[in-house]
């Protein structure tokens, strides 16, 4: 008997995204499953939350590269910026 792949999407994980690229990807596929209709309530609930996760992850990310740049154009050099969750 093979897996069920809708229930194996309903195990999302609860680890820190390596980097946005990742964390994109990851997103991406949790819409994708999401949008096909065929996840059990209790696996587009996880997966609602894990890209919820992810959704922060990345527009976090954007934000502290966005902040770089600014600080780019104001000194013509690119500083590295100090996140105060870091």
């Amino acid at each position: 008997m093979t897996p069920d792949k809708s229930k194996m999407a309903a195990k999302p994980t609860t680890d820190h995204p390596e980097n946005f690229e990742h964390a994109f990807a990851e997103l991406e596929s949790i819409v994708a499953q999401m949008e096909s209709g065929q996840m059990t309530l209790e696996a587009s609930l996880a997966a609602y939350q894990r890209g919820n996760l992810l959704l922060q992850f990345c527009q976090q990310s954007l934000a502290e590269v966005e902040q770089q740049v600014q600080l780019l154009n104001e000194r013509n050099q690119l500083v590295q910026f100090k996140s105060d969750n870091a």
